[in-house]
């Protein structure tokens, strides 16, 4: 497996390298650096300015100094910290997108419905089903990804809040959001739901999808891949480039043959629900799938949509410039309003036919 190697990648707008070198105890590179070894491993040093190509707010949101930390957090502060974050950013979310918001259970399963104030009469036989982000291991998206979704497209939103790794390894997360869908399908029919996640849950979208070919349940009528993947057997070629923000904080190369991971468990990682890449992907919904050129699962994302198309799948794939993974959570960015605009556009589009 050739790994990539990245020794220095900087990122900055309008900076003084030689008043930063002076309060750096590292020395800055100033210059654009690369070695091929033996191996074909890549040692590569590249300064990267701001691009001028997005938005200001999108500029100063790319300048942020993001600690090279490589202490990870205990599994119940991420969870608390995600908990916090998500429940700030929704609020934010809620004042862009008025909606209603209530929690339920459906087939056992605990949800958040999440509704337009007003629903019209042509969207009440539709539904989307929204399977959050957050590393399979916390919640950081029911809300941000849920609210614009529903205010957007005027149609209820269920998310799932499905268990999670490591306590509830795969396939759990699968299965309660089969057993939502399946209980959905008592209410809607199949094209007019809707099933779409960002990260975590743009894995588990196409897992879910394959599973409920399996189990012989009829498709829902669109999918949305934000930001994905559906290979669990090797990393993508970004994996090894970009860390969760981009350029900006640490960054681990990926080594599949030493990883441990706690959604995968002991599941072959070329199982078909798993990594879907490997399963009958022909007869699938219309899907849209999104990412950006400094996403951690840019490669990830355009393989299995690559695959899509090989399959003969209705695939768009929109990939955005500059911004790091699943940048629309940030709900502020002029990137991320035109994200949920495109999200809601093509579930309106596809929903019903």
């Amino acid at each position: 497996m050739l790994k990539f190697c990245v020794v220095a990648l900087i990122a900055g707008a309008g900076w003084n390298a030689a008043a930063a070198q002076e309060k750096s105890a590292v020395p800055i590179p100033q210059s654009d650096t690369s070695y091929i070894d033996a191996r074909g491993t890549a040692h590569v040093t590249r300064v990267v300015p701001v691009p001028t190509t997005v938005s200001q707010e999108a500029q100063k949101f790319l300048a942020r100094r993001i600690p090279d930390n490589p202490k990870e957090p205990t599994l119940a502060a991420r969870r608390q910290g995600t908990d916090t974050w998500q429940a700030h950013a929704g609020e934010v979310s809620r004042r862009l997108y008025p909606v209603n918001i209530a929690e339920d259970k459906i087939a056992g399963v605990p949800v958040r419905v999440v509704t337009p104030r007003q629903t019209p009469d042509d969207r009440k036989d539709r539904v989307l089903i929204n399977v959050h982000g957050g590393g399979f291991d916390s919640d950081s998206g029911s809300l941000t990804e849920s609210i614009p979704l529903a205010n957007l497209t005027k149609t209820k939103v269920v998310a799932v809040l499905y268990r999670l790794a490591p306590e509830h390894p795969f396939p759990a997360a699968v299965d309660d959001t089969v057993a939502v869908y399946k209980e959905l399908l008592k209410s809607y029919k199949p094209r007019n739901i809707g099933l779409y996640g960002t990260s975590a849950g743009a894995i588990l979208t196409p897992e879910v999808t394959v599973r409920l070919r399996q189990l012989g349940l009829p498709l829902p009528g669109a999918l949305g891949v934000f930001s994905g993947m559906g290979d669990f057997s090797q990393p993508g070629d970004s994996q090894a480039l970009f860390a969760l923000d981009g350029l900006s904080g640490h960054l681990t190369p990926p080594d599949v043959k030493h990883a441990s991971n706690a959604y995968t468990g002991s599941t072959n990682r070329k199982d078909p629900v798993l990594s879907p890449l490997y399963a009958n992907l022909q007869g699938f919904p219309p899907t849209l799938f999104l990412t950006s050129t400094r996403d951690l699962l840019l490669s990830g994302t355009t393989i299995l949509h690559r695959a899509f198309l090989r399959a003969g799948v209705d695939a768009d794939l929109v990939v955005f410039e500059a911004l790091p993974h699943a940048f629309w959570n940030d709900p502020l960015l002029p990137e991320s309003k035109e994200a949920d605009a495109l999200m809601a556009s093509f579930f309106d589009k596809k929903l019903g036919k």
